[in-house]
């Protein structure tokens, strides 16, 4: 395999800006760039169409546009066009580091599967925020690893802000499905389901630039948390315990604030030594106490919103007994 057999898979929602940034990380790429990046816009009304002339010179750009049916059709819709023989999927607020290609190719050649997931990180151009959320969306204190790391490097679940998937891998499948989000462990687990490997491949990251706010945050991972009861329910055998860690953390809290109450401060003081993990460990990685505090925030939004998200889930799927679609609407994507 060599890099003409790739094409990158991109779809944009509204961010010419996003896109820009993305491009020239491209540019920058220590690599031939034989590859294809297709850009699917997604229904925009502010697109891409100008920042994309001004990089057609350097780079194998294909771009497509569509009515907006959520991310994981947009990707669908790009992997049908494209010319190449295995697909890496990107999210559009990614940058890519100079060695992206280099640490990718030599993984596909050496390592190969049909379906492979990388780690994101923090870059320096990062507002303290966005660092802070990379740190609460990656470290093993609050993701137990199950993002990244070298958790579960064999039948690894991908997410789609870095992922790779042969063609053979994607026709069989059918791709991604309309659930969202959810749609990127959906997908993994039912390739691993049709016989195709899946793994870490823990040196291919990217820079997640997560534009979000405090609000956007916890409705991100609020979702997070709705749809994994779902998926738990289409894929028994993926539940992991690990996945009610965060609804366990909010049930603690609530417990704790009840028992302080009455005069029992040791909960709390272990809540305040996690808490105080987390700024020591954040702080050390980020070399700013700053961000060390912020993470305090982020995680905590992290893991109630999810944990909130996945105790409703949970609770609607035992006792409704209605489509899911129409019971949570929110998370599931129509095709118009």
């Amino acid at each position: 395999m060599n890099e003409k057999d790739i094409s990158f898979i991109i779809p944009v929602f509204n961010r010419p800006n996003e896109i820009k940034e993305l491009l020239e990380s491209f540019i920058k790429l220590s690599s031939e760039k034989d590859f294809e990046i297709v850009i699917i816009e997604d229904g925009s009304t502010n697109d891409c169409q100008e920042v994309i002339n001004n990089f057609k010179n350097n780079l194998h750009i294909s771009y497509y546009k569509k009515n907006n049916t959520g991310p994981g059709d947009s990707r669908n819709y790009g992997m049908k066009m494209a010319k190449g023989s295995y697909f890496i999927i990107l999210d559009s607020d990614c940058l890519l580091p100079e060695n992206y290609m280099n640490h990718c190719m030599n993984n596909l050649k050496h390592n190969y599967v049909d379906c492979f997931g990388g780690v994101d990180g923090s870059h320096d151009s990062f507002s303290d925020f966005q660092k802070a959320v990379s740190f609460s969306m990656t470290s093993f204190l609050t993701t137990g690893g199950i993002r990244g790391g070298n958790f579960r490097k064999k039948l690894f679940q991908p997410r789609s802000f870095n992922m790779g998937i042969s063609k053979e891998a994607f026709l069989k499948s059918n791709g991604f499905g309309n659930i969202h989000p959810g749609e990127d462990p959906d997908l993994s687990i039912r390739l691993n389901q049709l016989g195709f490997k899946t793994a870490l491949y823990s040196n291919v990251m990217v820079f997640h630039k997560r534009r979000v706010s405090i609000s956007s945050f916890f409705k991100q991972v609020y979702k997070f948390g709705l749809v994994r009861p779902i998926l738990n329910q289409w894929h028994p055998k993926s539940f992991r315990l690990i996945y009610y860690f965060p609804t366990f953390a909010l049930i603690v809290l609530i417990l704790s604030i009840v028992e302080s109450i009455n005069g029992n401060y040791i909960p709390l003081y272990l809540i305040a030594v996690y808490m105080l993990l987390i700024v020591t460990s954040s702080t050390y990685l980020n070399k700013s106490l700053k961000i060390g505090l912020l993470s305090i925030i982020t995680s905590a939004i992290q893991i109630f919103g999810y944990g909130y998200g996945y105790l409703k889930s949970s609770i609607i799927l035992i006792f409704n007994k209605k489509n899911i679609e129409d019971i949570l609407p929110e998370v599931f994507f129509r095709k118009q």
